[in-house]
Order: structure tokens, then sequence, then C-alpha cells
């Protein structure tokens, strides 16, 4: 995974509620078990008309003037099946970071495993950044991961995340990685364990 220890992007309004991870990456295209590829599929449904199959000029992912690595979207994100090709779809497409006011607990997890930070935040900035993102696209977000901080228009907030996630967005490292990176620690106390029940 790329390392996340702050970001400062303009972002793309999404101020739908209850979007499930069905509306992100519909089954259908759910085939793959490679991550990726599943980013021109993201939001397939709201991107496409599903007649013509073409572009629907009126879906945020579509308007030129919107652009970014930060999706800003409405309470309750990433709710619905367990899929963890949401989470695929979001990255791939090129998104970073996801705000809102609430995530799905499964979603949440998902997302963290595979570099996308969701940052929680109070319905009542949510709506703030929302609103300013919409009148003026060219508004930028900065997402400080080691302050666990978001900033915005002179505002920001605090937002929440596991330590022992936090480590893996900051250094880039997947479970494995991670492990990887405590081996001379682990080994240290293997030998400890070793001479302990030797004596």
């Amino acid at each position: 995974m790329q390392k996340l220890k702050n970001i400062t992007s303009r972002a793309i309004p999404l101020p739908v509620e209850n979007i499930d991870t069905d509306q992100i990456i519909p089954a259908r295209f759910l085939k793959s078990i490679d991550k990726k590829g599943f980013g021109e599929n993201l939001f397939r449904d709201w991107r496409y008309d599903v007649q013509s199959h073409l572009p629907n000029p009126s879906f945020v992912l579509n308007n030129p003037a919107y652009s970014g690595q930060i999706l800003v979207a409405g309470n309750n994100f990433g709710c619905g099946s367990s899929r963890e090709h949401a989470a695929w779809a979001m990255t791939d497409y090129g998104f970073k970071v996801v705000i809102s006011s609430f995530f799905a607990d499964i979603f949440k997890g998902n997302a963290l495993n595979n570099g996308l930070l969701p940052v929680k935040v109070s319905e009542g900035f949510l709506k703030e950044i929302l609103a300013d993102i919409t009148q003026d696209p060219e508004k930028e977000i900065t997402v400080d991961v080691e302050k666990q901080t978001v900033a915005f228009g002179g505002r920001s907030e605090n937002f929440e995340i596991d330590s022992y996630k936090k480590i893996c967005l900051i250094n880039g490292y997947d479970d494995i990685d991670f492990l990887i990176s405590r081996k001379q620690a682990i080994t240290e106390f293997e030998m400890k364990t070793q001479k302990i029940y030797e004596n």
C-alpha cells in the first residue's frame, strides 16, 4: 500500500445518505479477484445510463468541475453487503479519503485494510463541507493522519482511527508488512522465551 500521512486535495461531493456497497460497485462486476480495474465501474449505475451506457452528465463524477482524491459523502456510507471490492473500487478510481458522518463497520475495516481512510466527522461539519465544495469545487480539504485532523475553510475537527491501522497507513503497511517490520522484536522475544523454557 502507499503511505498516507497527510493529504491536501480538492474534493468531490456526493450528498447521498445510505450509499450501500452495491451502489459503490454493483454485484455483476465482482468476477475478478484482482484489485485492479474496479475503478472503471465505481458507482456504475449512477455514472452511466442503464440503456445507452453513456455517461450520465448529472452525476458528479462526470462533472469536470469536480476532481480530487477525497470523496465527501452523506451519512451511513458503505452499508449493505460486506464486499471488499467496494474499497478496491474506491482506491482504484483514485480516492484516498472518504468523509462521512457515519460508516458501516465492515466497510470501514475493508477500507483501512486497503489504504483508504474513512474519516468520520460531525453531521454539522459534514454539511458545511458539502455545501462549500458544491458551491466552490476548487476548495481544498487537508487530512492529517498523524494529528488525526481534517481541516477545511479555517475550521477543523479531530477524527478517530485505530492505533494499529494508523501505523499501517502512515507507513504503507498491510498486515504482512507490519509483521515483517517487527521481525527483530519478534526474534528477540522468541529467544527470551526459549531461554526461559530452557531454564
